[in-house]
Protein backbone atom coordinates (compact mmCIF):
# COMPACT_ATOMS: atom_id res chain seq x y z
CA UNK A 1 0.00 0.00 0.00
CA UNK A 2 1.57 3.21 -1.21
CA UNK A 3 0.52 6.35 0.66
CA UNK A 4 3.50 8.50 -0.37
CA UNK A 5 5.26 8.73 -3.76
CA UNK A 6 8.19 6.37 -4.32
CA UNK A 7 11.62 7.86 -5.01
CA UNK A 8 13.43 6.68 -8.13
CA UNK A 9 15.88 4.75 -5.94
CA UNK A 10 13.16 3.05 -3.87
CA UNK A 11 14.19 -0.34 -2.47
CA UNK A 12 11.35 -2.65 -3.51
CA UNK A 13 12.81 -5.52 -1.54
CA UNK A 14 11.51 -3.86 1.63
CA UNK A 15 7.92 -3.77 0.41
CA UNK A 16 5.43 -6.03 2.12
CA UNK A 17 1.85 -6.90 1.38
CA UNK A 18 -0.49 -4.81 3.51
CA UNK A 19 -3.07 -6.59 5.64
CA UNK A 20 -6.77 -6.00 5.10
CA UNK A 21 -6.84 -4.18 8.45
CA UNK A 22 -4.10 -1.80 7.29
CA UNK A 23 -6.01 -1.14 4.08
CA UNK A 24 -9.20 -0.49 6.08
CA UNK A 25 -7.29 1.89 8.36
CA UNK A 26 -6.05 3.84 5.36
CA UNK A 27 -9.46 4.05 3.66
CA UNK A 28 -11.22 5.19 6.84
CA UNK A 29 -8.48 7.71 7.66
CA UNK A 30 -8.85 9.20 4.18
CA UNK A 31 -12.60 9.50 4.70
CA UNK A 32 -12.08 11.11 8.10
CA UNK A 33 -9.58 13.56 6.63
CA UNK A 34 -12.07 14.47 3.92
CA UNK A 35 -14.90 14.93 6.41
CA UNK A 36 -12.71 17.12 8.63
CA UNK A 37 -12.22 19.68 5.88
CA UNK A 38 -14.19 22.89 5.99
CA UNK A 39 -17.43 22.68 4.08
CA UNK A 40 -17.72 25.24 1.29
CA UNK A 41 -21.47 25.39 0.84
CA UNK A 42 -22.64 27.22 -2.25
CA UNK A 43 -19.25 27.31 -3.94
CA UNK A 44 -18.30 25.55 -7.16
CA UNK A 45 -15.45 23.73 -5.45
CA UNK A 46 -15.18 22.01 -2.12
CA UNK A 47 -16.37 18.90 -0.38
CA UNK A 48 -19.91 19.35 0.93
CA UNK A 49 -23.21 17.64 1.73
CA UNK A 50 -25.39 19.33 -0.84
CA UNK A 51 -24.85 19.48 -4.58
CA UNK A 52 -27.09 20.61 -7.41
CA UNK A 53 -28.44 18.48 -10.23
CA UNK A 54 -25.88 19.87 -12.68
CA UNK A 55 -23.12 18.58 -10.39
CA UNK A 56 -24.32 15.01 -10.80
CA UNK A 57 -21.53 12.54 -10.04
CA UNK A 58 -19.59 14.88 -7.71
CA UNK A 59 -18.54 13.14 -4.51
CA UNK A 60 -20.23 14.44 -1.39
CA UNK A 61 -19.69 13.98 2.33
CA UNK A 62 -22.37 11.30 2.27
CA UNK A 63 -20.14 9.22 -0.03
CA UNK A 64 -17.34 9.34 2.55
CA UNK A 65 -19.83 8.18 5.20
CA UNK A 66 -20.97 5.28 3.01
CA UNK A 67 -17.39 4.21 2.28
CA UNK A 68 -16.54 4.27 6.00
CA UNK A 69 -19.62 2.20 6.80
CA UNK A 70 -18.91 -0.47 4.21
CA UNK A 71 -15.18 -0.64 4.93
CA UNK A 72 -15.66 -1.07 8.67
CA UNK A 73 -18.34 -3.72 8.16
CA UNK A 74 -16.11 -5.74 5.86
CA UNK A 75 -13.14 -5.44 8.26
CA UNK A 76 -15.16 -6.98 11.10
CA UNK A 77 -16.58 -9.80 8.97
CA UNK A 78 -15.33 -13.39 9.44
CA UNK A 79 -13.21 -13.34 6.28
CA UNK A 80 -11.14 -10.41 7.53
CA UNK A 81 -11.38 -10.23 11.32
CA UNK A 82 -8.25 -12.35 11.84
CA UNK A 83 -10.09 -14.97 13.92
CA UNK A 84 -11.65 -12.32 16.10
CA UNK A 85 -8.45 -10.41 16.89
CA UNK A 86 -9.01 -7.49 14.51
CA UNK A 87 -9.15 -4.00 15.99
CA UNK A 88 -12.43 -3.70 14.11
CA UNK A 89 -14.59 -5.22 16.80
CA UNK A 90 -18.34 -5.29 16.34
CA UNK A 91 -18.62 -2.63 19.02
CA UNK A 92 -16.29 -0.30 17.13
CA UNK A 93 -18.01 -1.00 13.81
CA UNK A 94 -21.41 -0.36 15.40
CA UNK A 95 -20.16 3.09 16.39
CA UNK A 96 -18.75 3.79 12.90
CA UNK A 97 -21.83 2.58 11.00
CA UNK A 98 -24.25 4.36 13.35
CA UNK A 99 -22.40 7.66 13.00
CA UNK A 100 -22.30 7.32 9.19
CA UNK A 101 -26.02 6.57 9.07
CA UNK A 102 -26.92 9.34 11.50
CA UNK A 103 -24.90 11.97 9.65
CA UNK A 104 -26.76 11.13 6.43
CA UNK A 105 -30.13 11.20 8.17
CA UNK A 106 -29.33 14.56 9.74
CA UNK A 107 -28.57 15.99 6.32
CA UNK A 108 -31.86 15.05 4.73
CA UNK A 109 -31.34 11.53 3.43
CA UNK A 110 -34.35 9.22 3.68
CA UNK A 111 -35.64 5.99 2.15
CA UNK A 112 -37.44 6.53 -1.15
CA UNK A 113 -41.18 6.02 -0.69
CA UNK A 114 -42.93 7.78 -3.58
CA UNK A 115 -45.68 5.50 -4.86
CA UNK A 116 -45.94 5.56 -8.67
CA UNK A 117 -48.97 5.22 -10.89
CA UNK A 118 -49.70 1.53 -11.48
CA UNK A 119 -48.99 1.97 -15.18
CA UNK A 120 -45.45 3.18 -14.42
CA UNK A 121 -44.12 0.72 -11.82
CA UNK A 122 -45.52 -1.82 -9.35
CA UNK A 123 -44.49 0.01 -6.17
CA UNK A 124 -42.08 2.63 -4.78
CA UNK A 125 -39.23 0.10 -4.59
CA UNK A 126 -39.59 -0.79 -8.27
CA UNK A 127 -39.97 2.87 -9.25
CA UNK A 128 -36.82 3.89 -7.40
CA UNK A 129 -34.58 1.72 -9.57
CA UNK A 130 -35.86 3.03 -12.90
CA UNK A 131 -35.79 6.72 -11.97
CA UNK A 132 -32.99 9.18 -12.49
CA UNK A 133 -31.48 10.22 -9.17
CA UNK A 134 -31.99 13.68 -7.75
CA UNK A 135 -28.69 15.02 -6.31
CA UNK A 136 -30.44 18.01 -4.76
CA UNK A 137 -32.63 15.52 -2.84
CA UNK A 138 -35.88 17.30 -3.56
CA UNK A 139 -37.60 13.96 -4.19
CA UNK A 140 -34.95 11.19 -4.26
CA UNK A 141 -33.42 11.39 -0.81
CA UNK A 142 -32.06 7.84 -0.76
CA UNK A 143 -29.33 7.82 -3.40
CA UNK A 144 -25.86 8.63 -2.10
CA UNK A 145 -23.94 7.87 -5.30
CA UNK A 146 -25.06 6.57 -8.66
CA UNK A 147 -23.40 5.93 -11.99
CA UNK A 148 -23.85 8.99 -14.16
CA UNK A 149 -23.99 7.59 -17.70
CA UNK A 150 -23.89 3.80 -17.72
CA UNK A 151 -27.38 2.33 -17.80
CA UNK A 152 -28.01 -1.27 -16.79
CA UNK A 153 -29.48 -2.15 -20.22
CA UNK A 154 -31.53 -4.94 -18.68
CA UNK A 155 -33.94 -4.94 -21.62
CA UNK A 156 -31.14 -5.91 -24.00
CA UNK A 157 -28.57 -7.90 -22.04
CA UNK A 158 -30.74 -9.50 -19.34
CA UNK A 159 -34.15 -9.20 -20.92
CA UNK A 160 -37.14 -11.24 -21.94
CA UNK A 161 -37.32 -12.77 -25.44
CA UNK A 162 -40.58 -10.93 -26.17
CA UNK A 163 -38.71 -7.62 -26.00
CA UNK A 164 -37.74 -6.47 -29.52
CA UNK A 165 -33.96 -6.09 -29.82
CA UNK A 166 -33.21 -8.22 -26.79
CA UNK A 167 -29.96 -10.19 -27.23
CA UNK A 168 -29.57 -12.42 -24.17
CA UNK A 169 -31.27 -13.48 -20.99
CA UNK A 170 -28.30 -12.67 -18.80
CA UNK A 171 -27.91 -14.15 -15.34
CA UNK A 172 -31.23 -15.80 -14.54
CA UNK A 173 -32.42 -15.44 -10.94
CA UNK A 174 -32.07 -18.69 -9.05
CA UNK A 175 -34.83 -20.64 -7.34
CA UNK A 176 -32.95 -20.13 -4.08
CA UNK A 177 -33.35 -16.37 -4.48
CA UNK A 178 -37.04 -16.75 -5.28
CA UNK A 179 -37.44 -18.92 -2.17
CA UNK A 180 -35.90 -16.17 -0.04
CA UNK A 181 -38.77 -13.73 -0.67
CA UNK A 182 -41.21 -13.88 2.22
CA UNK A 183 -44.98 -14.02 2.01
CA UNK A 184 -46.74 -10.66 2.22
CA UNK A 185 -47.66 -11.40 5.85
CA UNK A 186 -43.98 -11.71 6.77
CA UNK A 187 -43.82 -15.48 7.11
CA UNK A 188 -41.03 -17.36 5.41
CA UNK A 189 -42.41 -19.76 2.78
CA UNK A 190 -39.36 -22.01 2.55
CA UNK A 191 -37.37 -22.90 5.67
CA UNK A 192 -34.64 -24.86 3.91
CA UNK A 193 -34.24 -28.06 1.93
CA UNK A 194 -34.44 -31.67 2.98
CA UNK A 195 -31.92 -32.77 0.35
CA UNK A 196 -28.47 -31.60 -0.71
CA UNK A 197 -29.69 -30.78 -4.24
CA UNK A 198 -32.33 -28.27 -3.04
CA UNK A 199 -35.06 -30.09 -4.95
CA UNK A 200 -37.23 -30.78 -1.92
CA UNK A 201 -38.05 -27.58 -0.04
CA UNK A 202 -39.12 -27.57 3.58
CA UNK A 203 -42.37 -25.64 3.36
CA UNK A 204 -43.31 -23.51 6.32
CA UNK A 205 -46.70 -24.90 7.42
CA UNK A 206 -47.45 -21.63 9.20
CA UNK A 207 -47.25 -19.68 5.94
CA UNK A 208 -49.84 -19.39 3.17
CA UNK A 209 -47.36 -20.62 0.56
CA UNK A 210 -49.00 -22.87 -2.03
CA UNK A 211 -46.65 -24.97 -4.20
CA UNK A 212 -49.32 -24.94 -6.91
CA UNK A 213 -49.33 -21.11 -6.90
CA UNK A 214 -45.80 -20.33 -5.75
CA UNK A 215 -45.74 -16.69 -6.84
CA UNK A 216 -48.90 -15.58 -5.07
CA UNK A 217 -48.89 -13.12 -2.13
CA UNK A 218 -45.13 -12.58 -1.93
CA UNK A 219 -42.99 -9.68 -0.72
CA UNK A 220 -43.59 -6.68 -3.06
CA UNK A 221 -39.86 -6.64 -3.82
CA UNK A 222 -40.29 -10.00 -5.55
CA UNK A 223 -42.63 -8.52 -8.15
CA UNK A 224 -40.33 -5.53 -8.58
CA UNK A 225 -37.22 -7.66 -9.09
CA UNK A 226 -38.12 -10.84 -10.97
CA UNK A 227 -40.07 -11.84 -14.06
CA UNK A 228 -41.80 -15.14 -13.32
CA UNK A 229 -44.36 -17.24 -15.15
CA UNK A 230 -47.49 -15.12 -15.50
CA UNK A 231 -45.83 -11.74 -14.92
CA UNK A 232 -47.45 -8.77 -16.62
CA UNK A 233 -44.87 -7.57 -19.12
CA UNK A 234 -46.37 -4.19 -19.98
CA UNK A 235 -47.92 -2.45 -17.00
CA UNK A 236 -49.97 -0.09 -19.18
CA UNK A 237 -51.60 -3.12 -20.82
CA UNK A 238 -52.32 -5.68 -18.08
CA UNK A 239 -54.42 -7.76 -20.45
CA UNK A 240 -51.64 -7.95 -23.02
CA UNK A 241 -48.52 -10.11 -23.22
CA UNK A 242 -47.57 -12.02 -20.11
CA UNK A 243 -44.21 -13.65 -19.46
CA UNK A 244 -44.54 -17.37 -20.14
CA UNK A 245 -41.56 -19.25 -18.71
CA UNK A 246 -43.16 -22.68 -19.03
CA UNK A 247 -41.70 -25.12 -21.54
CA UNK A 248 -42.65 -23.83 -24.98
CA UNK A 249 -43.85 -20.46 -23.68
CA UNK A 250 -42.94 -17.12 -25.22
CA UNK A 251 -40.11 -16.83 -22.66
CA UNK A 252 -39.86 -20.57 -22.04
CA UNK A 253 -37.07 -22.21 -20.10
CA UNK A 254 -34.36 -23.73 -22.27
CA UNK A 255 -32.00 -26.67 -21.77
CA UNK A 256 -29.85 -25.54 -24.69
CA UNK A 257 -26.75 -23.83 -23.27
CA UNK A 258 -26.03 -22.16 -26.62
CA UNK A 259 -29.44 -20.50 -26.78
CA UNK A 260 -28.62 -17.48 -24.64
CA UNK A 261 -31.90 -15.64 -25.28
CA UNK A 262 -33.91 -17.93 -23.03
CA UNK A 263 -33.67 -18.49 -19.30
CA UNK A 264 -32.02 -21.57 -17.85
CA UNK A 265 -33.58 -21.12 -14.40
CA UNK A 266 -37.16 -20.25 -15.31
CA UNK A 267 -36.82 -16.60 -14.27
CA UNK A 268 -35.62 -13.28 -15.67
CA UNK A 269 -34.35 -10.21 -13.86
CA UNK A 270 -36.81 -7.32 -13.62
CA UNK A 271 -35.04 -4.92 -11.28
CA UNK A 272 -33.79 -1.79 -13.09
CA UNK A 273 -35.97 -2.68 -16.10
CA UNK A 274 -38.41 -0.06 -17.30
CA UNK A 275 -40.96 -1.98 -19.35
CA UNK A 276 -40.93 0.86 -21.90
CA UNK A 277 -37.27 0.20 -22.75
CA UNK A 278 -36.42 -1.23 -26.13
CA UNK A 279 -34.91 -0.32 -29.47
CA UNK A 280 -34.67 3.46 -29.65
CA UNK A 281 -35.44 4.03 -25.98
CA UNK A 282 -33.20 2.84 -23.18
CA UNK A 283 -35.14 3.88 -20.10
CA UNK A 284 -33.69 1.28 -17.72
CA UNK A 285 -32.27 2.50 -14.44
CA UNK A 286 -28.70 3.37 -13.58
CA UNK A 287 -26.81 1.48 -10.87
CA UNK A 288 -26.91 2.91 -7.36
CA UNK A 289 -23.39 2.52 -5.99
CA UNK A 290 -24.34 3.65 -2.48
CA UNK A 291 -27.81 4.24 -1.06
CA UNK A 292 -29.23 4.83 2.38
CA UNK A 293 -30.78 1.36 2.70
CA UNK A 294 -27.31 -0.17 2.66
CA UNK A 295 -26.26 2.05 5.56
CA UNK A 296 -29.27 0.86 7.55
CA UNK A 297 -28.29 -2.74 6.79
CA UNK A 298 -24.62 -2.20 7.63
CA UNK A 299 -25.53 -0.74 11.00
CA UNK A 300 -28.03 -3.53 11.71
CA UNK A 301 -25.38 -6.20 11.08
CA UNK A 302 -22.84 -4.57 13.35
CA UNK A 303 -25.38 -3.80 16.10
CA UNK A 304 -26.89 -7.28 16.39
CA UNK A 305 -23.40 -8.74 16.56
CA UNK A 306 -22.31 -6.25 19.22
CA UNK A 307 -25.33 -5.88 21.50
CA UNK A 308 -28.07 -8.10 20.12
CA UNK A 309 -31.12 -7.39 17.94
CA UNK A 310 -33.23 -5.27 20.30
CA UNK A 311 -30.91 -3.00 22.29
CA UNK A 312 -30.97 0.61 21.01
CA UNK A 313 -27.66 2.23 20.14
CA UNK A 314 -27.34 5.85 21.17
CA UNK A 315 -26.30 8.36 18.54
CA UNK A 316 -23.22 10.55 19.00
CA UNK A 317 -24.46 13.21 16.62
CA UNK A 318 -27.94 13.81 17.97
CA UNK A 319 -29.99 11.42 15.85
CA UNK A 320 -32.48 8.92 17.26
CA UNK A 321 -31.38 5.82 19.12
CA UNK A 322 -31.79 2.74 16.96
CA UNK A 323 -31.58 -1.01 17.43
CA UNK A 324 -30.60 -3.53 14.77
CA UNK A 325 -34.24 -4.61 14.52
CA UNK A 326 -35.39 -0.98 14.23
CA UNK A 327 -33.04 -0.48 11.29
CA UNK A 328 -34.34 -3.56 9.46
CA UNK A 329 -37.93 -2.57 10.12
CA UNK A 330 -37.34 0.84 8.52
CA UNK A 331 -36.52 -0.98 5.31
CA UNK A 332 -39.39 -3.45 5.60
CA UNK A 333 -42.01 -0.81 6.31
CA UNK A 334 -40.89 1.15 3.25
CA UNK A 335 -41.91 -1.76 0.99
CA UNK A 336 -45.06 -2.68 2.88
CA UNK A 337 -43.71 -5.68 4.78
CA UNK A 338 -44.59 -6.26 8.46
CA UNK A 339 -42.01 -5.45 11.09
CA UNK A 340 -39.83 -8.14 12.63
CA UNK A 341 -40.96 -8.93 16.16
CA UNK A 342 -38.87 -8.37 19.27
CA UNK A 343 -37.26 -11.15 21.27
CA UNK A 344 -35.45 -13.09 18.55
CA UNK A 345 -32.24 -14.82 19.53
CA UNK A 346 -29.07 -13.57 17.91
CA UNK A 347 -28.90 -16.73 15.77
CA UNK A 348 -32.47 -16.44 14.49
CA UNK A 349 -32.10 -12.72 13.87
CA UNK A 350 -28.92 -13.36 11.88
CA UNK A 351 -30.84 -15.59 9.48
CA UNK A 352 -33.57 -13.00 9.07
CA UNK A 353 -31.02 -10.20 8.64
CA UNK A 354 -29.03 -12.05 5.99
CA UNK A 355 -32.20 -12.89 4.13
CA UNK A 356 -33.34 -9.25 4.32
CA UNK A 357 -30.01 -8.06 2.94
CA UNK A 358 -30.20 -10.61 0.13
CA UNK A 359 -33.69 -9.47 -0.90
CA UNK A 360 -33.28 -5.72 -0.45
CA UNK A 361 -29.95 -5.56 -2.33
CA UNK A 362 -30.71 -8.22 -4.95
CA UNK A 363 -28.79 -7.67 -8.23
CA UNK A 364 -26.92 -4.67 -6.78
CA UNK A 365 -23.60 -6.57 -6.68
CA UNK A 366 -23.47 -7.13 -2.92
CA UNK A 367 -24.32 -10.82 -2.62
CA UNK A 368 -21.08 -11.96 -4.30
CA UNK A 369 -19.06 -10.25 -1.59
CA UNK A 370 -21.44 -10.98 1.29
CA UNK A 371 -21.25 -14.76 0.96
CA UNK A 372 -17.46 -14.48 0.86
CA UNK A 373 -17.01 -12.17 3.82
CA UNK A 374 -19.41 -14.40 5.81
CA UNK A 375 -17.46 -17.45 4.58
CA UNK A 376 -20.57 -19.42 3.57
CA UNK A 377 -19.55 -20.41 0.03
CA UNK A 378 -20.06 -24.07 0.86
CA UNK A 379 -23.74 -23.31 1.43
CA UNK A 380 -24.34 -20.98 -1.51
CA UNK A 381 -22.00 -21.34 -4.46
CA UNK A 382 -21.65 -24.90 -5.72
CA UNK A 383 -24.82 -24.83 -7.81
CA UNK A 384 -28.19 -23.16 -8.20
CA UNK A 385 -31.61 -24.56 -8.96
CA UNK A 386 -34.42 -23.38 -11.19
CA UNK A 387 -38.10 -24.04 -11.85
CA UNK A 388 -39.14 -26.00 -14.93
CA UNK A 389 -42.84 -25.46 -15.50
CA UNK A 390 -45.02 -27.64 -17.73
CA UNK A 391 -48.37 -26.37 -18.97
CA UNK A 392 -50.90 -29.18 -18.88
CA UNK A 393 -53.71 -29.74 -21.36
CA UNK A 394 -56.27 -28.29 -18.94
CA UNK A 395 -54.31 -25.08 -18.61
CA UNK A 396 -52.88 -25.86 -15.17
CA UNK A 397 -49.18 -25.87 -14.43
CA UNK A 398 -46.85 -28.48 -12.99
CA UNK A 399 -43.85 -27.05 -11.15
CA UNK A 400 -40.63 -29.06 -11.18
CA UNK A 401 -37.47 -27.92 -9.43
CA UNK A 402 -34.28 -28.61 -11.37
CA UNK A 403 -30.63 -28.54 -10.41
CA UNK A 404 -28.19 -26.84 -12.75
CA UNK A 405 -24.64 -28.09 -13.24
CA UNK A 406 -22.16 -27.81 -10.39
CA UNK A 407 -19.86 -24.82 -10.75
CA UNK A 408 -17.20 -26.00 -8.33
CA UNK A 409 -16.68 -22.52 -6.91
CA UNK A 410 -17.58 -23.24 -3.31
CA UNK A 411 -14.17 -23.87 -1.75
CA UNK A 412 -12.04 -21.43 0.25
CA UNK A 413 -9.94 -20.81 -2.85
CA UNK A 414 -12.83 -18.73 -4.20
CA UNK A 415 -13.05 -16.47 -1.17
CA UNK A 416 -10.50 -14.20 -2.91
CA UNK A 417 -9.68 -13.38 -6.49
CA UNK A 418 -6.31 -14.48 -7.87
CA UNK A 419 -3.67 -11.79 -8.34
CA UNK A 420 -2.41 -11.54 -11.91
CA UNK A 421 0.48 -13.96 -12.17
CA UNK A 422 2.83 -11.48 -13.86
CA UNK A 423 2.40 -9.16 -10.85
CA UNK A 424 3.00 -12.04 -8.44
CA UNK A 425 6.22 -12.86 -10.32
CA UNK A 426 7.40 -9.24 -10.00
CA UNK A 427 6.82 -9.15 -6.25
CA UNK A 428 8.46 -12.54 -5.77
CA UNK A 429 11.52 -11.23 -7.63
CA UNK A 430 11.71 -7.98 -5.64
CA UNK A 431 10.67 -9.13 -2.16
CA UNK A 432 11.29 -12.87 -2.12
CA UNK A 433 7.71 -13.40 -0.94
CA UNK A 434 4.77 -14.98 -2.72
CA UNK A 435 1.91 -12.46 -2.67
CA UNK A 436 -0.56 -14.75 -4.40
CA UNK A 437 -3.87 -15.46 -2.68
CA UNK A 438 -4.40 -18.94 -1.16
CA UNK A 439 -5.19 -21.72 -3.61
CA UNK A 440 -4.17 -19.90 -6.76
Amino acid sequence: MIDTPYETNHDFSKDKRASFEECADFIISECDAALSTEESEGKSIGFRWNISDNERGKLTRAVACAIKSQTALYAASPLWNNNGTSKYTWEKVTEITKEALDMCLQHGFALYDQAPDSTVAQNAYAYYFITRSDPSRSWDKETILKTTTWRTNVWKFAGTPITPGMEKAGAGPSQELVDSYEMIDGTQPILGYSDSDHLHPIINKESSYDPKEPYKNRDPRFYASIYYNGSIRYLDNPNGDKVETFVGGNCGISDNVTDIRFTRTGYYMRKFNNYKSGIGQDADGLMRIYRLAELYLNFAEAAYQAVGPDIPVVSKVGAESLSARDAINKIRVRVGMPELSAGMSKEIFEKRYRNERRVELAFEEHRFFDVRRWKILTETDDFVTGMKIVKEADGSFTYNRIKLASRGTNTDKYLLYPIKQSEVAKMLKHTGADWQNPGW
